[in-house]
């Protein structure tokens, strides 16, 4: 079956090699030009996409979603700074044939974005940061002890700890949340491996050293681009988007009402629509 016609929940997972790890990735998607690159959220797998958003994406973009390194079924160890997936990500682009990219990073993944910006500003042509905050950003530091307690919280309520953790307790939240985690399940086969305590650990790490850091003065990068949160996200406060968007003078910012860090999963037909907006040429 041609992957082009494939839905993500179908999509293979091969491995490149890049720097002696293996990295897996799915490819799928219509569209010709730069790849779409996907660098998913803190703890999370290439089973953590939302199957309404990158299929969404993916009708006329040719989309490539990465594991980072020590992630699901790419190999090799955690890394615990964002600088060091950023330098990942792209000698594995490279190693995939590719030498210019549009990036869509969520959360933890927008960091990571960032990085690869100040790393390699010519790499990437459109940009994409939901749910995301500046070096020094203001709640980063707090991220850890956010993600613990929530999830001590969920367990004790018998909750999946996205459900606390990505939404609003409104009825429209708790709908939206149900709705995701139904979606996530579409999967049934060859699906990517857990992801690990050590991940974990190691990615806390990395959002407290970006946390901080100083934070930057001179405009980041001025290229096209959008922003988007929540406007009740716990996790990354939404205060990061406008100091985002002073770094990024030329990005879009949309900020959803009642929806917390998974904004983008609440509101996945009104963000698909305005991502393929920014990225169609």
């Amino acid at each position: 079956m041609d992957r082009l016609q494939v839905p993500y929940r179908d999509v293979r997972t091969p491995t490149v090699a890049a720097t002696g790890v293996q990295f897996a990735y799915r490819e799928f998607g219509l569209g010709s030009g730069f790849p779409l690159v996907l660098l998913t959220h803190l703890g999370a797998n290439l089973d953590s996409w939302d199957p309404q958003v990158v299929d969404g994406l993916a009708r006329d973009r040719h989309v490539i979603a990465l594991d980072y390194q020590g992630v699901g079924l790419s190999t090799g160890t955690a890394r615990s700074s964002f600088a060091e997936m950023a330098l990942d990500v792209v000698n594995v682009v490279q190693a995939l044939g590719y030498d210019k990219i549009d990036l869509f990073g969520l959360s933890m993944g927008g960091m990571v974005a960032q990085a690869v910006i100040e790393l390699e500003p010519k790499f990437v042509d459109r940009l994409i940061l939901a749910g995301s905050g500046p070096a020094g950003g203001p709640g980063l530091a707090s991220m850890t002890g956010v993600t613990l307690r929530t999830a001590i919280l969920a367990l004790a309520t018998v909750n999946d700890p996205k459900t606390l953790l990505f939404f609003t307790r409104t009825p429209s939240g708790r709908r939206a949340a149900h709705d995701y985690l139904a979606r996530l399940k579409r999967r049934s086969d060859q699906r990517d491996r857990a992801v690990t305590s050590a991940v974990y650990r190691a990615q806390l790490t990395a959002v407290a050293k970006w946390g901080q850091r100083d934070a930057p003065v001179a405009p980041l990068w001025r290229g096209p681009a959008m922003i988007v949160h929540g406007d009740s996200d716990r996790m990354v406060p939404p205060k990061n988007a406008a100091l985002l968007s002073h770094l990024i003078p030329t990005a879009s910012v949309t900020i959803y009402p009642d929806s917390g860090h998974g904004a983008v999963f609440q509101n996945a037909d009104h963000f698909v629509t305005a991502a393929r907006a920014l990225l169609s040429r």
